[in-house]
């Protein structure tokens, strides 16, 4: 996106392009929640193969005259279900009466650090027959009254706002029956995010309380090691109907990694790091790492392969840190970069001879191939310190 303002009757005219370029449906809606006196973006509502879905605002790369992009990686098909405290900003906000004039139109934009959007503008204008005026283009802060949200909404955008730890910390000081109140209000991307910072038992008991679908959903949005965990610690039966009912994409990596025990490299790795062909430029590899949603400790190195590139990949090639990749010409293959490589760990190598690999090299993270020296994964230290370090230790705290 574009850090200039977007006008909301623009983006519903427009075509939703993959990554590529390409249409893949059609902007209709814009997702909006209150946020103290303002609307925050959550995302977007298109039209693909006759279904309206829901596009994270996160996911959203640019836009432009042939159409809204986004970033790289799928997109979940399911059905878009409005959740409580969730605003369209064509069907809801649209035509609303402020004095004599009506709300024509919103504009959304970027917060100073593109962290997340915000309506910033409204187009005011009056009806008439017989004579058309050019509307009134104003702050949103001249408009904002006539949205006021209800106390119990202002609560719900209050949370979405704060870290999840802290998010967490706020929950565990409810009653469960308003806890689970205020969970159905979040977006799913935000539950997932809490899920990933609770202690297990919690995340069991909360996943429990959801329908099969949106904790489904939930899972799809969680980081794999992390999903497996919270999987694992259900009874078998649920465990089944959430695989079956995630799309096969999904649920595939994670059926895999429940294959392996908890305790070993195979069972603490993720499935999806930053994967690259042998064939690829330094300077596609850069492009790759800066895409904001990968982490940190993952953004540091690329993981060359023969293709395919999904694991279980081709043949693992070697390890390219990201300050080797600075210092190459941006033509340079990644083959050519990898020297001197991190050797690959096997997925039954236990959890102490992993975190001893990790510490003895320095490492961020390690590749996990399997006995035909495919790729399957990599552990990352975050990976290593979630099983190590007692249960909570991320909401912990140095008190003053």
């Amino acid at each position: 996106m574009a850090d200039a303002p977007a006008f909301v009757s623009r983006l519903v005219r427009l075509p939703l392009l993959d990554a590529d370029g390409d249409p893949v449906g059609r902007v209709v809606d814009v997702v909006l929640v209150p946020s103290g006196a303002r609307f925050r973006v959550l995302g977007l509502v298109a039209n693909i193969e006759r279904r309206q879905i829901f596009i994270n605002v996160n996911r959203v790369a640019s836009i432009e005259p042939e159409g809204v992009r986004m970033s790289g990686g799928t997109v979940s098909v399911r059905s878009f279900h409005r959740r409580p405290g969730e605003q369209l900003a064509v069907r809801d906000l649209f035509d609303t009466r402020i004095d004599d004039e009506h709300l024509i139109d919103l504009a959304i934009a970027p917060d100073d650090d593109r962290a997340s959007w915000h309506v910033v503008l409204a187009a005011l204008g009056r009806r008439g027959p017989l004579r058309r005026r050019a509307p009134s283009v104003v702050p949103w802060e001249r408009v904002a009254s006539a949205f006021a949200s209800t106390p119990e909404m202002e609560e719900v955008a209050e949370l979405r706002d704060l870290h999840p730890t802290d998010v967490v910390d706020r929950l565990q000081s409810l009653p469960l029956a308003r806890r689970q109140q205020v969970v159905a209000m979040l977006a799913d991307d935000q539950v997932a995010d809490l899920l990933e910072e609770m202690p297990e038992e919690e995340a069991v008991r909360l996943i429990e309380t959801l329908d099969l679908e949106r904790a489904a959903h939930i899972l799809e949005e969680m980081e794999p090691d992390d999903a497996v965990d919270l999987l694992a610690d259900l009874p078998e039966d649920e465990r089944a109907a959430l695989l079956q009912e995630m799309r096969p994409e999904e649920s595939i990596p994670l059926r895999r990694l429940l294959a392996y025990d908890e305790n070993t490299a195979g069972g603490l790795m993720t499935p999806e790091p930053v994967v690259l062909a042998h064939t690829t430029s330094v300077a596609e590899a850069l492009a790759t790492v800066r895409e904001r949603e990968i982490p940190a400790e993952l953004a540091a190195q690329v993981f060359v392969v023969q293709p395919p590139i999904s694991t279980p990949t081709g043949r693992f090639v070697g390890v390219v840190g990201f300050q080797r990749l600075l210092r190459e010409q941006p033509a340079t293959l990644l083959e050519e970069c990898v020297a001197d490589s991190t050797e690959p760990v096997a997925p039954d190598l236990p959890l102490r001879d992993v975190a001893e690999r990790l510490a003895s090299y320095d490492l961020l993270a390690l590749p996990v191939c399997d006995h035909a020296g495919r790729l399957v994964g990599a552990v990352t230290v975050d990976d290593v310190l979630d099983h190590v370090l007692p249960s909570g230790w991320r909401r912990r705290r140095v008190r003053p």
